[in-house]
């Protein structure tokens, strides 16, 4: 009989390319994950990796038992459901959670001890990776539930064993210090009343400098940005200078202290944010139990 946890080898292989990443990916060395494909092999009788340069891929035969493993861990996963339906469906055990940094800071963070009161039998492991990995870890079952946003309005590809569900809508606002001009506007700021200030953003590609990019659009000039800075906290202390302002999502944006201020935008940036987990896991008590804490 083929063991799931050859199974679940041979499922990262084929997503990630390396048994090195692989193997980084299942908290294995690499040469633990080799041996398992190797059991799984000699279980099946034929090859199921061939070299391809510095990494392998997976002969006709390894890619149908790839393609056939979901099916085997959804009815893992509804076999653990029965069990926990037993016990009253009370949330127990490690519930894997992979998230990214903002999500852990303003949506798990503030929960977590309501969480913890309300179950005391469940414990929550949290690991930051960014969306389209935490996609592949739910996939892949080495995680049970990733919380998501979308790319510049566009959602991360999601795999077809998955479901989600929309758990938050973050905002983007403009973060001054108190002795800055705008700081006495009492209204939301439009695209007029920031140009000609200097700025503080994150690096290109990140989210936040699309949003960024999106906010000058259609202005007559370039905007001045001083200072490139992916750390928000340190965009803050920047900003404490009264010499630029920045542009951060609420999720994202540390306690401002009594130097700085938030004003709203008038046409805000936003991006949803979303809990997927995999759907034979719909019933999960511990997976139910964080998502009436998100709410």
């Amino acid at each position: 009989m083929i063991e799931v946890g050859a199974l679940r080898a041979l499922r990262s292989v084929a997503a990630l390319g390396t048994l090195a990443r692989a193997a980084e990916e299942l908290g294995y060395t690499a040469s633990a994950v080799s041996q398992q494909i190797k059991r799984l092999e000699r279980q099946v009788g034929v090859p199921v990796l061939a070299p391809a340069g510095r990494g392998v891929v997976l002969t006709p035969a390894g890619q149908a038992i790839a393609d056939s493993a979901p099916a085997v861990f959804q009815a893992l996963e509804r076999c653990a459901e029965a069990g926990q339906s037993v016990s009253e469906g009370a949330p127990r055990g490690t519930l894997r959670v992979v998230a990214f940094s903002t999500a852990i800071r303003g949506l798990l963070a503030p929960v977590l001890r309501r969480l913890s009161a309300r179950c005391p039998d469940l414990r929550v492991h949290i690991t930051e990776q960014d969306p389209d990995q935490a996609l592949h870890s739910v996939d892949a079952g080495t995680a049970d539930l990733a919380l998501v946003h979308d790319a510049d309005g566009l959602p991360a590809a999601q795999p077809p064993s998955l479901t989600q569900r929309l758990v938050h809508t973050d905002v983007g606002d403009v973060v001054l210090s108190r002795t800055h001009p705008l700081a006495a506007a009492t209204a939301p700021l439009g695209r007029a009343d920031l140009a000609g200030h200097a700025w503080v953003t994150s690096p290109p590609g990140t989210v936040c400098h699309q949003w960024f990019r999106r906010l000058f659009a259609e202005a007559p000039a370039e905007p001045d940005v001083r200072h490139l800075v992916d750390d928000f906290a340190s965009q803050l202390s920047l900003v404490a200078s009264g010499e630029v302002l920045a542009l951060i999502p609420r999720l994202a944006r540390p306690p401002l202290g009594e130097h700085l201020i938030a004003r709203p935008l008038r046409r805000p940036p936003k991006r949803e944010v979303h809990a997927a987990w995999r759907r034979s896991a719909d019933t999960s008590p511990a997976i139910r139990a964080l998502l009436t804490e998100l709410g």
